[in-house]
């Protein structure tokens, strides 16, 4: 691991280690289909897009409307891979007015088939109402928090999600910050929710001090995790950390100035080597955001780290 935090340090206030990618803006989530090809998230819209490593136009995509049943965006926020299945995530969150959204209750999974993707099983809708049951959970008052909207103080939103080493999964929030600690909650059975077998079931909550932001993207790296940290709302600073995974152990900070980038999601290679990708929805393309210009004019930042 300080090998990587090495790697960090070193890679990401250089600009030259930068590549666009054009067609979105709002990259949110992703995950290496192989060493040269990736999948992303856009949590404006409900397709993942496939690009070739280092080159900007993608070379592919899906659209996912139809399966999800979702009639606005779905606002997908994690994915993880466990062996060749990835498994995706929504915000669950309500809106900025703090109106529920139904669209966003969303868990489901993807196949790797070569260099695409393709949905499996069915999406599920129960995760939040699961959590929300949950008796190992019941302290953090996660009722409440669902109550209000995404970024509001002591909101909900989901936005990290992460492979564990026995095929479960770590679900990071961005929202609530409980005593200024963020949580990870882990998921113990995602196959049995996208077969329809099950509800989800729980491991106790994990608080981890990440300076008082929530977890932008979790992603384990090697015999750890990476995790990019970030406001609960668009007004904070954004870190990067490295985690045991041991609930017990403090993740520890990488000096690191990601610049203009706003984290979030990270990914790794099959070789090792990660790749940062930032949201840039609301970068200025001439006088609009970026998610408002014309769809040629959109592009996101990523950070590729190298030894």
């Amino acid at each position: 691991m300080r090998a990587l935090a090495a790697l960090l340090l070193c890679a990401v206030g250089a600009a030259a280690a930068q590549t666009r990618y054009e067609g979105l803006c709002d990259a949110s989530a992703a995950v290496a289909l192989d060493a040269r090809h990736f999948v992303v998230a856009d949590d404006e819209h409900n397709r993942l897009t496939i690009y070739r490593r280092g080159e900007a136009k993608s070379v592919g995509g899906i659209d996912l409307d139809k399966f999800l049943k979702a009639d606005k965006e779905a606002d997908l926020e994690g994915a993880a891979q466990v062996g060749s299945r990835i498994y995706w995530i929504a915000s669950h969150a309500r809106n900025s007015a703090g109106k529920v959204r139904e669209d966003r209750l969303r868990f489901f999974a993807t196949d790797i088939h070569g260099t695409t993707v393709e949905p499996v099983g069915q999406p599920y809708t129960g995760l939040l109402a699961d959590l929300l049951a949950a008796p190992a959970l019941a302290p953090l008052k996660l009722s409440d928090a669902a109550g209000r909207a995404a970024e509001a103080e002591g909101g909900f939103n989901i936005e990290g999600l992460a492979a564990a080493p026995d095929g479960s999964l770590l679900i990071g929030l961005r929202n609530p910050i409980p005593q200024g600690r963020a949580l990870v909650i882990p998921l113990l059975n995602p196959a049995e929710l996208v077969s329809g077998k099950s509800p989800a079931r729980f491991g106790s909550a994990i608080r981890l001090d990440l300076g008082g932001r929530g977890v932008r993207s979790i992603e384990r790296v090697g015999s750890g995790y990476l995790i990019a940290a970030g406001p609960p709302a668009d007004v904070g600073s954004f870190a990067l950390f490295r985690w045991s995974g041991k609930a017990t152990d403090v993740p520890a900070p990488i000096k690191a100035d990601p610049g203009t980038l706003r984290p979030e999601a990270l990914f790794a290679w099959p070789d090792g080597q990660v790749t940062l990708l930032s949201d840039d929805g609301g970068v200025m393309v001439g006088k609009k955001a970026c998610k408002d210009a014309d769809k040629s004019k959109r592009a996101f930042r990523a950070l590729d780290l190298k030894p």
